[in-house]
């Protein structure tokens, strides 16, 4: 078969077999180099002179081919020449390369780099005495990782750098007597090093698979340990949570979900887990959340370790759902593997819907179909109704433009579809669908159509038919409602939060679930609307909703009346409806469709709400409207009066203690209610809040319960002085805490001074803040509508400092620009941006400033348009 002409790929000459790879010599705390000797075991598919492979920053000194079983090299290489731009190097040979079976044995050298990507060193400062081993700069220490999706692997050795080309690895290092070395798979054997002090660790050899799934680690490390309850060939599998030393205790909340969650996906897919162990390993230096290396998944700290008695109990969810997510893909993404880059909602949005799948398992308590509609749907929705998304499934040509996708559309969007998918089918038999697939295609790679044809034999439906155009087509449709007596119409039509959709924009005609939830006691009644416009009968006049649940990922437009008549019946909808009755009154009402009077009349009726995820949905439609608004004094004021009136009962009644053996939920609802209501000016909250902070600040540590820290240090900043801001500000050097430094970040940007939200971003882009974390800083200053010019002006006037600290790893540099600019309703500051990179290298966030450029313009039509109108509804309430 000829290889695809849209990929811009590696020759199909030769193809990797088995990798055997050992790394020596590693200067470790001086340059930071490494010598490599890598041994392809290779398919030659005709007689060539030459080898191109992917390699980047490596500089290769020899390459000699070895025809298998063969003592004397066949050929050596002659010239070798790298194209840095497409990170491959070619090696000419002197002779021919026979076509068959070869070894091909390279020599080279490669740095333990500090950007976060291929094979690089983070530092930390232990929390005990640590191994003498251990690198160290003075207070600092070192621990090494690796990571290599998307193209990453290329910088840690010479590799054919593309998910289809599998090959099994056998893997050693030579590292310090008392440092410990992971990787894929178990110890082979340990042996003496080459000199006194050094020892030679080797791994067992892999099953096939591609080079970003590769791992390695290297560190003073310890581990917690447990075992799976099901066996597996006859044995418990071990599964451990790695950590530096001094730091495993907090492993122990992961292990526990981690071995239930093996155990849970080997039935779910009919497939047993495919390695003889599982390690989650702590990274304190993480770009990602985490990654799924098969066998040995990596973690930022924050997404893996659980201080029992230090840690927010919000990071509960977080530790249980990463830990779902990336064991997911052992399965989905590592035994079976997307054919090329195009296809990775392949791997992100089904691991992303069967995360959530596993935590509903194993916390039906913690609901969080309904938090998955609050969060992620809603954040794939906001995306998705941009001019400047992009289809699930999007065009690659070059492996090294893919990091963009990793968003909310690939995640998120992805994993909308796969629930709404699912929901359609009956979860047995999707699954049942997907376990065919696996099975099909295990040690392999696989398209899109290959599970919906698995799925499609296990339903007896055409998936291909109603699926294909959510995954190929851009966008998603606004289903508008028209009454009738006894019935209703419905028409479909591309949603765009600009609200000016073009005829040639309007092609697409999506399979749309309807799900009408009607009657008392309400029922279900599953349709499709499968063209532009269409008739649903039987509709009960007193009580309708389509969309029940919000199972299908579209927006829905009702007549104004209506609207207020589901405000008032909020006990026929499910927790689902009302978040998605929210989300979707708020997105009409930035889009025009609808009205932010029509919004904040809906939101008056949930006064009574008892939901913690409805109240998170309230909040985040107020939060939309307050920003957009947030120029005009007259209504910023009027609307903090309105959010003071809806929340104050709620907060109030909430309180602030929390009860032994309290609800998840319930802890989640009080941090949420306290933190809405001090920032709409509650002053007895406030007051309290302060004097908590007073005592905390005195000395008394316990004066502020763990969960409620981000409560208190937000209110004290936002409502002190400079004081409040630098004690906040010390606590991130002083805290323990996994979580803490997080808190301390997004604390210190609710101040009101412009020149405090300045000396934040500089703080996050020192070496004082890892650059993972940097983003935080910019997110809190964005989110302040006090001090948000800065986030533009320090980015601006500081861009070179920015670049250099962040632009090592392109997903740090794009988090910062898309978390930090996207905020403004100003198309003056939109221009000022567009103009001030179009001369700026801008490759790694190019997609994100169309997205920027997308959103403001949409907030800056929505102000324009809804401005007087929310003006005077605000004054006719009394609110103004």
């Amino acid at each position: 078969m000829a290889p695809p002409t849209d990929r811009d790929i590696l020759p199909d000459t030769i193809k990797p077999i088995n990798y055997d790879l050992s790394l020596f010599n590693l200067d470790l705390g001086g340059s930071w180099g490494y010598d490599g000797l890598l041994k392809i075991d290779s398919e030659v598919k005709s007689d060539t002179k030459e080898l191109v492979i992917n390699a980047k920053h490596l500089e290769i000194k020899n390459a000699q081919v070895f025809v298998k079983n063969g003592t004397s090299p066949v050929t050596s290489s002659s010239d070798i020449s790298y194209d840095k731009k497409n990170e491959r190097a070619t090696i000419k040979f002197s002779e021919n390369i026979p076509a068959g079976n070869a070894i091909i044995a390279i020599e080279y050298k490669g740095t333990i780099n500090n950007n976060m990507a291929g094979f690089y060193r983070s530092k930390y400062k232990p929390t005990v005495t640590p191994a003498a081993g251990v690198p160290t700069d003075g207070e600092v220490h070192y621990m090494f990782s690796t990571q290599f999706e998307a193209c990453e692997a290329r910088r840690a050795f010479p590799c054919f750098d593309e998910p289809n080309l599998k090959a099994s690895f056998e893997f050693e290092v030579e590292i310090p007597d008392d440092l410990v070395a992971l990787s894929n798979m178990p110890e082979k054997n340990v042996t003496k090093g080459s000199k006194d002090g050094l020892k030679k660790v080797a791994f067992e050899k892999t099953p096939a698979m591609s080079t970003y799934l590769a791992a390695w680690a290297i560190g003073d490390f310890e581990y917690v340990e447990a075992f799976t309850e099901r066996k597996y060939n006859g044995k418990n599998l071990p599964v451990r949570v790695y950590t530096t030393r001094g730091l495993k205790d907090q492993g122990k909340f992961a292990l526990e979900h981690a071995h239930k969650i093996i155990d849970y996906f080997s039935e779910i897919f009919g497939i047993d887990y495919p390695l003889p162990k599982s390690d989650l390993l702590a990274v304190h230096e993480f770009a990602m959340g985490a990654m799924e290396n098969w066998g040995l998944v990596t973690y930022r700290t924050t997404a893996v370790l659980y201080d029992e008695g230090k840690s927010d109990a919000k990071f509960k969810n977080r530790v249980a759902y990463v830990v779902a997510h990336e064991l997911a893909h052992q399965w989905f993404g590592n035994l079976v593997t997307m054919d090329w880059w195009n296809e990775l909602w392949l791997n992100e949005g089904f691991a992303t819907w069967v995360g959530w799948l596993a935590i509903d398992h194993l916390h039906p308590e913690w609901k969080v179909w309904s938090q998955f509609v609050a969060e992620g749907y809603q954040q794939a929705l906001q995306l998705d109704s941009l001019r400047a998304s992009h289809p699930i499934e999007v065009p690659v040509r070059n492996a090294l433009e893919v990091d963009q996708i990793f968003d909310q559309i690939s995640y998120l969007k992805g994993s909308s579809v796969i629930r709404m998918l699912s929901n359609h089918l009956g979860q047995d038999v999707f699954l049942k669908g997907v376990g065919d697939y696996l099975r099909a295609h295990a040690y392999g790679n696989a398209r899109t159509n290959d599970l919906w044809a698995a799925l499609s034999a296990a339903s007896g439906q055409d998936v291909l038919a109603f699926m294909d155009p959510w995954i190929r087509k851009i966008g998603f449709p606004v289903v508008t409602v028209a009454e009738e007596p006894g019935q209703i119409s419905i028409r479909q039509e591309r949603f765009l939060s600009t609200g000016d959709v073009k005829t040639e924009e309007n092609e697409t005609t999506w399979w749309v679930p309807v799900g009408l939830k009607t009657g008392t006691p309400p029922k279900v009644e599953h349709s499709a609307l499968t063209s532009k416009e269409d008739t649903v009968r039987n509709v009960d006049d007193s009580f309708y909703k389509i969309n029940a649940d919000q199972s299908g990922f579209y927006r829905t437009n009702y007549p104004p009346p209506r609207l207020v008549k589901l405000g008032e019946n909020q006990d026929l909808l499910s927790t689902e409806d009302k978040i998605g009755l929210l989300g979707d009154a708020t997105a009409l009402a930035v889009s025009g469709h609808g009205t932010t009077p029509a919004l904040l009349a809906l939101l008056e009726g949930f006064q009574k709400e008892r939901s913690y995820l409805v109240w998170q949905a309230i909040a985040g439609s107020l939060a939309k409207v307050r920003s957009v608004f947030a120029s005009n004094k007259e209504i910023s004021s009027a609307l903090k009066k309105f959010t003071l009136k809806l929340v104050s009962p709620a907060a109030e009644s909430v309180g602030w203690d929390f009860p032994t053996d309290e609800e998840w939920l319930t802890g989640q609802s009080r941090k949420l209610l306290l933190a809405a209501a001090a920032g709409a000016g509650h002053e007895a909250i406030i007051a309290e809040g302060k004097k908590k902070f007073a005592a905390w600040k005195s000395g008394d540590q316990k004066a502020i319960h763990q969960d409620l820290r981000g409560v208190i240090f937000n209110l004290a900043v936002a409502n002190g002085g400079q004081e409040e801001f630098d004690a906040v500000k010390a606590e991130f050097l002083r805290t323990t805490s996994v979580d803490g430094k997080e808190i301390v970040i997004q604390a210190l940007g609710r101040s009101k001074n412009y020149d405090n939200a300045i000396s934040l971003l500089e703080f996050v882009t020192s070496n004082a803040v890892p650059p993972q974390d940097a983003h935080s800083g910019i997110i809190a200053v964005a989110a302040n509508t006090e001090t948000r010019k800065a986030a533009w002006q320090f980015t601006k006037s500081n861009w070179a400092h920015v670049y250099e600290r962040l632009g090592g790893t392109s997903v740090v540099i794009d988090r910062w620009i898309k978390n930090g600019l996207v905020n403004y309703s100003d198309t003056e500051i939109r221009d000022d941006i567009a103009d001030f990179f179009k001369d700026k290298e801008t490759g790694s966030f190019s997609r994100s400033l169309v997205i920027i450029s997308d959103t403001i313009t949409g907030n800056a039509n929505y102000k324009k348009r809804d401005e007087a109108q929310l003006l005077e509804w605000l004054k006719a309430h009394s609110y103004a």
